[in-house]
């Protein structure tokens, strides 16, 4: 299709360039020479070649459509290039600005206008009609780049939002396997060695017991402890509390992963930005892991060095090792299996990346991995000093040469005359426009008032110079600048209206305040009609200078019709592309929402699932082991320490081939106040930090209802979507769970509000706003009944 669509455009250009000439002249009656014939197809065919392969080779495709269209213009007639010159070298700079870097199309750009600026002054000087025609054709030149630059922009915004996309659905299918690791390894961690203690402590102690009684006294006393600890650490497994037991972030990992090997001698030194959990932090972790783990067996006690950098567009993972010191003894080197390389790479590769190692001209070794930053963009290669360079200076030869006057530009008379020029003024006053519309993000009300204040001017430029051209052609160049900037304007006005549902204490029946959007549709108005009223003045004072022959009260009515029909298109063009850009948010939004819920209770189950099996497997084996060494039989007491032994790696059996337990995944409960960990977890590996803070007052039982309705208020919360990094804080006082959640300007829309309240009022609880991207829910414990047991719980979780 890409092919197909290259081929169609040349093929059409080159087509109304017939039309236009030789096509007219044929139509007249005039044959051209045979000679100019034989040019124009010299020149018409490399140009359709060079179009044609345009994506391929952007730049030099400029070049070549640039230089035959100037070559041609010597020899053939005018209007014989015109199509080609002219919409040809659009096309081509269109290609460059979507398909290469802003540097490269700007400078493209600026080079070409030169280049005509500098022939048109050695050949011909600037009169009235050479001034316009710079300015237009610099015009022509910048919207082409503009509007490449619009749509590589957009292409690459599109391209992150669907990788975006990607990396939460695939975090989507992630957590709940995340989830099953870190309970497996954690409950290996926990139970193996507790209970193997107990085993083997037992067992030397019956061994003993004739010889040394009092061993038996404190195995038993180790054994219930032990058996306790056990109990205490597994109810912490089963049912993490956010803020009591939060895992270790990314950044705490690589810190232990460091003292780890400081504590083998290695020499390393480190610096880690923070990371979000996720595909990122785990490669680089890996990546570092065994990077270090490589030094340790190669070069031990080299001098070690760890960088971790986490940006917007790219993370940078560098590990780089000195030379070994003299003497040193490499114990490990035979202990790898040769395919650590292959494995940081698929490492890197499968996190959206790159890496390369080698050696260091000090005989060391790097390792060096570029992963996606912040925005989940693909890595891109830097472009050396050296070759920008190359390509300024590629430039500035393009506007210094000779350019070759006689075959490129025929001659023509100078304007004569003392005064300046009114081509001089005019491209003055697009300079002007031109900076204005670069300050038009940054400053868009500033930006707009100096377009306003430079369109009078455009009918007092036409008369100091004595312009002579078409009349309505210069305010229509002043006003194109004033179009961009209410298209922009309405793009903007788009966003903030769907900010601003509410008004900044939240009461949406407040008559004392005017609401935020009220407030962005008058003054997007207000200088909507002002440009109108300025652009129509200038286009009347314009045509009755020059003089008409129409009554005067209808030019100005005209010129108003015409301005704000114009205007209103361009006002109405924004508005939609704000929309459209508004709803494709939204739908992505609602897809990572609905992925981030679904997640969320696939974690939750399996992590339910697991804590079942460990009610009826090894806590009620560490229990009966407590019980018995508390009896004093100390025999039993170890059988049953191998009875939750066998029953914990029954468990970890089951959880490893997936196979549901006593409350299988089907259940699908619904996730409660300790699934906040989980729900900040996905949270954070779509790319928006999510902080869940749990004060000491928060019981680790909650009544069922509150504990369902405060996840769901927080699930609401978040899902609404946002950048800005959110914090959601619990905490009780007075028999009131109170649910704060700041960094959610979006959580004040009336329908999320709405959701909110049916939620809260259920409970008897209230909801305000006090101030703007923070909302506060507070729930009633009195009247609320608490579960007896966790198992009970679990399957009161099980209907919704």
């Amino acid at each position: 299709m890409n092919r197909t669509d290259d081929r169609l455009l040349p093929v059409l250009l080159i087509c109304v360039q017939a039309a236009v000439w030789p096509g007219a002249e044929l139509v007249r009656g005039d044959v051209p020479p045979a000679s100019a014939l034989l040019v124009a197809v010299l020149v018409a065919g490399p140009v359709t070649a060079a179009l044609a392969l345009r994506r391929a080779r952007p730049v030099v495709a400029l070049m070549l459509v640039a230089a035959a269209c100037a070559l041609g213009a010597g020899p053939l007639p005018v209007g014989a290039m015109a199509v080609l010159g002219t919409a040809g070298v659009a096309l081509a700079l269109f290609t460059v600005a979507t398909e290469r870097d802003t540097f490269t199309a700007v400078l493209c750009v600026v080079a070409l206008a030169a280049w005509q600026l500098l022939q048109n002054l050695s050949l011909h000087g600037l009169s009235d009609r050479d001034g316009l025609d710079l300015v237009l054709t610099a015009l022509l030149y910048a919207t082409a780049c503009g509007t490449g630059l619009l749509a590589r922009r957009t292409r690459r915004a599109r391209g992150t939002a669907e990788r975006m996309l990607r990396r939460a659905e695939a975090e989507r299918h992630r957590l709940p396997a995340v989830e099953r690791r870190r309970m497996e390894r954690e409950l290996h961690d926990v139970s193996a060695h507790h209970l193997t203690a107990v085993v083997v402590t037992a067992g030397a102690a019956l061994g003993l017991r004739d010889r040394r009684p009092e061993l038996a006294e404190k195995a038993l006393e180790f054994a219930a402890e032990t058996g306790r600890e056990v109990t205490r650490a597994l109810g912490a497994v089963r049912a993490p509390a956010p803020s009591r037991e939060e895992p270790a972030s990314p950044e705490e990992r690589l810190r232990a992963l460091v003292a780890g090997f400081r504590r083998l001698d290695q020499r390393v030194e480190y610096e880690i930005d923070p990371l979000p959990d996720g595909v990122v932090a785990d490669a680089a972790y890996g990546i570092v892991r065994e990077a270090l783990t490589n030094v340790a067996r190669h070069a031990p006690g080299a001098a070690t060095t760890v960088r971790c950098r986490y940006g917007d567009a790219r993370t940078e993972v560098v590990v780089t090792s000195a030379a070994p010191p003299a003497g040193a003894t490499a114990h490990g080197a035979g202990l790898g299996s040769g395919r650590g390389q292959g494995f940081l790479r698929s490492r890197a590769r499968e996190a959206g990346g790159t890496l390369t190692s080698g050696p260091t001209a000090e005989g060391g070794w790097e390792v060096r991995a570029v992963l996606p930053g912040r925005s989940a963009a693909p890595v891109e290669a830097s472009v050396p000093r050296s070759y920008r360079f190359a390509q300024v200076t590629a430039a500035v030869g393009l506007c210094v040469q000779p350019l070759l006057p006689v075959l490129v530009v025929r001659s023509e008379t100078t304007s004569s005359g003392s005064q300046v020029s009114a081509g001089v003024l005019f491209a003055l006053l697009a300079a002007a426009q031109a900076v204005a519309l670069l300050w038009l993000r940054r400053a868009p009300r500033a930006a707009q008032c100096v377009l306003l204040g430079l369109a009078p001017l455009w009918p007092v430029a036409m008369a100091v110079g004595e312009y002579a051209g078409p009349v309505l052609l210069p305010p229509a160049l002043g006003m194109l600048a004033t179009c961009v900037a209410l298209a922009a304007d309405a793009d903007a006005d788009a966003n903030a209206n769907a900010n601003a549902d509410v008004d900044t204490d939240g009461d949406a029946d407040s008559d004392s305040a005017v609401p935020a959007r009220g407030r962005h549709s008058r003054r997007a108005w207000i200088i909507a009609s002002a440009a109108v009223a300025v652009h129509a003045v200038a286009m009347s004072v314009a045509v009755l200078d020059r003089g008409t022959e129409l009554p005067d009260w209808t030019v100005p009515a005209g010129a108003t019709a015409g301005v704000a029909l114009v205007m209103g298109a361009a006002r109405w063009a924004g508005a939609l592309r704000g929309r459209r850009d508004l709803a494709a948010r939204g739908a992505r939004e609602e897809r990572i929402a609905a992925w981030t819920e679904e997640a969320v209770r696939d974690a939750w189950a399996e992590r339910r699932r697991i804590a079942a099996g460990l009610e009826t497997t090894v806590l009620a084996r560490a229990a009966d082991m407590v019980a018995e060494a508390e009896a004093g039989r100390l025999g039993t007491a170890a059988d049953r320490a191998r009875e939750a032994l066998a029953a914990m790696r029954a468990l970890l059996d089951t959880v490893r081939v997936g196979e549901p337990g006593p409350n299988g995944p089907e259940l699908r409960p619904q996730p409660t106040v300790q699934a906040l960990d989980l729900l900040a977890r996905q949270c954070r590996a779509t790319g928006r930090e999510v902080e869940i803070r749990l004060t000491d007052r928060v019981p680790e039982r909650l009544p069922t209802a509150v504990d369902l309705a405060a996840y769901h208020a927080a699930e609401t919360v978040l899902a609404v979507g946002g950048e800005e990094p959110a914090v959601l804080e619990l905490d009780v006082e007075s028999d009131t769970l109170t649910l704060t959640a700041t960094g959610v300007p979006r959580a004040g829309r009336p329908a999320v509000r709405q959701r909110l309240a049916a939620r809260v009022a259920a409970l008897g609880g209230d909801l305000t706003t006090e101030e703007p991207g923070a909302v506060r829910l507070r729930l009633p414990l009195a009247g609320a009944r608490v579960p007896d047991q966790a198992p009970q719980r679990g399957h009161e979780e099980g209907a919704r």
